[in-house]
């Protein structure tokens, strides 16, 4: 019997539980889905799920994959809109052996969601495979602000990581307050604004690291201050220094 992989997708939630169980809950995955992707969109971001009893944030920009044979049960809010692709392990290379997070850009999102509403979508579809597993792995999930000043300032920090402008700055430059600003943050993405600034530098220095850079320059680069200071937040949020990381990327692709 054939392995299938499974992405669902809802576009209206208020909130969202998706929990490893043989129990079926309020929607439940049979135990031979392959790999399950959940994204959110809505004024209230926030979802937790819990396969193996690990929480995970979800939000608009950070789905979660779940492989096969991972039984696991789904609870969404009653406005929830739910799609699913799936793809058979045989025909198509797993992007992930393992639970993981990660950040889905606004096409993404828009190709499903159009294939919701289209008569004519076909099951399995090679593109909308590649499409879905596109992006850098190792990123750190990112939940994205939806509120217009949050969201200008995500948005300019994307395209220049290493923008060294405050929360205060910021706010000065958009004429809001700096606490609306790190309130919007806060309710928007579930962390401190410097929280999220750090996560995106973080997940903007790997390419670079890959690309053979020192860690001095790319810690420059993305805006830390200090190598030391780049070392220290990549341990903690990776597990592991930037050296490391790169021996295990060369290792992975020899």
């Amino acid at each position: 019997m054939a392995t299938f992989t499974g992405f669902f997708l809802t576009s209206v939630l208020p909130h969202a539980l998706v929990r490893e169980t043989g129990k079926a809950a309020d929607a439940s995955a049979p135990a031979a889905a392959g790999l399950s992707l959940a994204a959110f969109e809505s004024s209230s971001p926030h979802a937790v799920s819990r396969p193996r009893g690990r929480d995970y944030e979800l939000s608009a920009s950070v789905a979660l994959w779940i492989p096969a044979g991972i039984a696991h049960s789904a609870r969404f809010g009653a406005e929830s809109v739910i799609a699913v692709e799936s793809f058979d392990a045989d025909r198509f290379e797993l992007p992930y052996q393992d639970v993981t997070t990660i950040n889905i850009t606004d096409a993404q999102r828009r190709l499903v969601l159009g294939r919701m509403r289209s008569t004519c979508a076909q099951d399995e579809d090679p593109e909308v495979f590649a499409a879905q597993s596109a992006g850098h792995r190792n990123c750190l999930p990112l939940p994205q602000p939806t509120s217009h000043t949050a969201g200008a300032v995500a948005r300019e920090l994307a395209r220049t990581p290493s923008d060294p402008r405050t929360a205060t700055e910021w706010a000065e430059n958009l004429y809001t307050s700096s606490t609306s600003l790190r309130r919007a943050f806060r309710a928007e993405t579930g962390m401190a604004f410097s929280e999220w600034r750090t996560r995106l530098r973080l997940n903007h220095s790997l390419s670079l690291l890959e690309q053979g850079q020192l860690v001095s320059s790319v810690a420059a680069r993305v805006g830390f201050v200090s190598t030391n200071g780049y070392i220290l937040a990549f341990r903690r949020h990776f597990g592991q220094t930037p050296g490391a990381y790169v021996r295990s990327s060369l290792d992975r692709s020899a």
